[in-house]
This record gives structure tokens, C-alpha cells and sequence, in this order.
């Protein structure tokens, strides 16, 4: 029991150590250097919850006639990733990731944090990924603190899942958990026999992690105006984010309503002047979203169906270019094991823009335009080998309306229980340098991870 203190203490003592002070001022710098102005900083929040989780973490050890012994695991990794033409790093890092479980009847407390050295910066940092506080009735379960939420049925397509992301641990290698990202509020889950309902709250606004400049090649319309700053939502009640979630089980279907208002999480650019730019404005516009998703048995398989309305709040005429137009989205999926330790999955997903006219006539000149419809198809394969030690698997995206793709081929293999070595490509193709997948044309990488667990 000492030693396991102690760990939590010198893991504590070095996240801490990441901002030996509070900030005085209302801006930071975010992770594209930009400065980011805000009511309270990340920096802030990041102490606050770090000093919350050891307040309530020595509150649960005085408790040791009631409380188990706390359950302390994590891994050991090492990451790299390189592009394929040049050989610039993407990634260096090595790192370890230590996760905290104490329980006690109806309640229970978790931290799962990181640590590690990046060698590209040559700086070393940590990144509290999760610590929460769940406490549980018969029918209401409580998770307050910093948690990762997923919703929706989409394989790496999100509709309805509108909770913060890391795009550039997906096109840079990171293993596939480090695509989502934490939020910072409170989620209750209230559960019926006729229905469960769930409800989010976040205070603490939280953007995608996008790939930048310093390590992508990124389609930029203002790419010689280096005077830019980001504006994000203010942590308040004006500003809080709040989602919905109705969901049952009905004859053996998933169903599931949703509903969120907030922002979108990838920022907008606006500047002051289209001819002649001095500054460029990154900010993050108003959003609601409704949707719907079912999936069943079917055809020998799974199959699901997804839909949301993307009512952008700030711009619903689209009349605005500097805004994302309101759209509908609509994705069909299907997924079967074909023979033993051999399973395929397709995907078709649409984008439909309303308001269309507009947003061509509003457009300045010169601007990449967007088509009103958008369709996307996604393929994962995966076979296991080798009693389920050695898997082999391809996930690939391709837009037939943008002309551009992007695969992931990945193989790992399990050598013992603990330890695992995972290889694979991130290779981006497409014809226009301004599509999704086509501006990282250039961006072709191989990574690889060892992960150790204990």
C-alpha cells in the first residue's frame, strides 16, 4: 500500500510540475501557436482537476476497512513515425501510462494519465487522459470529472458523436485509443425498463487536436499570414456544451435518439481583410445536432444506420464561407465474419449541404469551392492468425465525389501476454490538394509501437 501512495504521489507531483504556477493572464497558447483566448485556461483547469483527484484519492484511502486495495496497472511504449518520402519524424516518443481504480459499493474513482518524452521536441510533459468520480444507484449512474464519451455506431465516421477528437494521433500512428479525446464535466445515466436516458454537460470547451503545420503539409488559403489567434467558447453557463441520449433495446435492435448544442470542434478562419490579410481569426461556431441511429442482426451479419441535421446556429442561411453550412448526414454499415478470425466491414457515408447556391455565390474567388454532396465508403478487413496473436487488418477510406483516399494497413503481434509489437502505413492519395484526405498527399508515413503491459 505505501509504495502504491507513493507512485501516485510522484505521478501527481510531476503532472503538477507541467504548470508550476496559475496563469494570471486570459490567453494561452495552443498546440498550433496560436494564441487562444479564454476565460479559464487549459493550464488552470489542468491543476484544479489534478488537485480535485488527489484530494478525493487520499480521502478514499482513509477509508481501508471499507475500500479494496487500489488497483494499479498501465504500460510501458515506445512510438515512431516517419514519413515515407524524406524520412521526416512525426512521432518520437516513449511513454508510460499509469490507471488508478479504488471502488467502494456505489462508488468509484479513476485516473489514467501518461507520461512521456518526446524526443522530436526534446521536452518531456505528461496528459491526465481521464480521473472521475462515479457514484451508482439501482438506476442512476453519476460520472463527474475528465471522461471520454462515445456515442454513435459509425467505424471511425462519427455523426452523433460530437465529443472531442485528435485527428493527428490517427494520420501520425498513435494507437487507436488516442484518436478520442477527454472532456471535462458531468454525465448522468438514467436507466427504465421502457427507456434509459443519459445526459452530458461540459463547461470546459475542448477543440480537435488537427494535424498543423510544423509536421503535416496542410492546404492553408491564408498560408502566408503568419499573425493569427484562436477565439474559443467561454466557460460559462451560456457557453456549456449539453448533449442527450435516449436509447432501448427493442426485439433485439439498438435504437437511440440524439441531441447536442454546443460548437463544432474544428475551428473556422476568418480574416480581417480576403485581398490583403493582416490576421487570421480561428474560432469555433455554434452547432446543434439531432439524430437517430439503429442496429440489428441482418443478411448473416450486423447492420447499422445512422443520421443526424447539422444546424449550424451561427450561419443557417449559408451565407457566411467562413462558417460550415447546415448538412444532413447519413451512413449505412455492414458487418460479417466471413469464415473464422476473418471479418469484413463496409461503410457508405453521405454529406448533404443545405443552402448550396449560397454558399458558391458567397464565396470569395480564388476559394476552393465544396460540392453539395459529399459520399465517403470505408472497408476494414481483419483476419487473425496463429491462435489470435498475429492480426493482419486494412482500414481504407474513399471519397468517389472528392477523388481521394486514405489506407491503413496494420499488422501486431501479441508475443507473450504483456508485451505486443504493431507495424503499419498511413498512405493519402488524391487529385485536389484542397480535399480532406488529398491535402495530405505528401504526409505518407510508417510507425510502429512496442506496448508492455503491467
Amino acid at each position: 500500500m505505501k509504495a502504491k501512495i507513493l507512485a501516485f504521489f510522484l505521478l501527481i507531483r510531476s503532472l503538477v510540475r507541467r504548470h508550476p504556477s496559475f496563469p494570471r493572464k486570459r490567453e494561452s497558447i495552443d498546440n498550433t501557436g496560436f494564441r487562444v483566448k479564454h476565460g479559464m485556461t487549459r493550464c488552470t483547469r489542468h491543476i484544479v482537476l489534478l488537485m480535485v483527484s488527489l484530494v478525493i484519492f487520499f480521502l478514499l484511502l482513509s477509508l481501508p476497512s471499507a475500500w479494496a486495495q487500489p488497483m494499479i496497472h498501465g504500460f510501458a511504449q515506445a512510438d515512431y513515425s516517419a514519413k515515407i518520402s524524406g524520412g521526416d519524424l512525426l512521432i518520437g516518443d516513449e511513454r508510460i501510462q499509469l490507471r488508478f481504480n479504488e471502488s467502494l459499493k456505489e462508488t468509484s474513482f479513476f485516473i489514467r494519465a501518461d507520461i512521456f518524452h518526446d524526443s522530436i521536441e526534446e521536452t518531456s510533459s505528461t496528459d491526465l487522459r481521464e480521473g472521475f468520480l462515479d457514484m451508482r444507484t439501482p438506476q442512476i449512474d453519476l460520472r463527474i470529472g475528465r471522461q471520454i464519451i462515445t456515442w454513435g455506431i459509425g467505424d471511425l465516421i462519427f455523426i452523433n458523436d460530437t465529443f472531442p477528437k485528435n485527428f493527428e494521433a490517427l494520420f501520425a500512428g498513435r494507437p487507436i485509443e488516442y484518436l478520442k479525446k477527454a472532456s471535462d464535466g458531468a454525465r448522468v445515466n438514467v436507466s427504465f425498463d421502457l427507456l434509459s436516458f443519459e445526459l452530458v454537460a461540459i463547461p470546459f470547451f475542448e477543440p480537435d487536436t488537427l494535424p498543423t503545420k510544423e509536421r503535416f503539409a496542410l492546404f492553408d488559403p491564408f498560408a502566408s499570414t503568419a499573425n493569427r489567434e484562436t477565439i474559443e467558447p467561454k466557460p460559462d453557463i451560456e457557453d456549456t456544451e449539453v448533449a442527450f441520449r435516449a436509447y432501448k433495446n427493442l426485439l433485439g435492435l439498438d435504437l437511440a435518439l440524439y441531441a447536442y448544442k454546443g460548437f463544432y470542434h474544428a475551428p473556422s478562419m476568418k480574416a480581417d481583410s480576403v485581398t490583403n490579410p493582416t490576421i487570421i481569426t480561428s474560432f469555433f461556431p455554434r452547432l446543434g445536432v439531432y439524430g437517430a441511429s439503429i442496429q440489428g442482426s441482418g443478411l448473416d451479419g450486423i447492420i447499422s444506420l445512422e443520421a443526424g441535421y447539422y444546424d449550424s446556429l451561427d450561419d443557417r442561411d449559408g451565407t457566411d464561407p467562413t462558417i460550415p453550412n447546415p448538412q444532413t448526414k447519413f451512413l449505412l454499415g455492414y458487418q460479417r465474419q466471413i469464415w473464422e478470425d476473418f471479418t469484413v466491414g463496409l461503410q457508405y457515408y453521405l454529406e448533404y449541404m443545405h443552402h448550396h447556391g449560397e454558399f458558391v455565390q458567397s464565396l470569395p474567388a480564388g476559394f476552393p469551392g465544396q460540392d453539395r454532396i459529399r459520399e465517403l465508403i470505408t472497408l476494414r478487413l481483419t483476419h487473425l492468425y496463429l491462435y489470435q496473436t498475429l492480426k493482419l487488418s486494412l482500414f481504407a477510406f474513399y471519397s468517389p465525389t472528392d477523388d481521394d483516399y486514405y489506407l491503413i494497413p496494420e499488422i501486431r503481434y501479441n508475443i507473450n501476454d504483456a508485451m505486443s509489437v504493431t507495424g503499419g502505413f498511413n498512405i493519402f492519395d488524391g487529385k485536389n490538394a484542397a480535399t480532406f484526405f488529398g491535402q495530405f498527399d505528401k504526409d505518407d508515413n510508417i510507425y510502429t509501437y512496442v506496448r508492455y503491459e503491467f
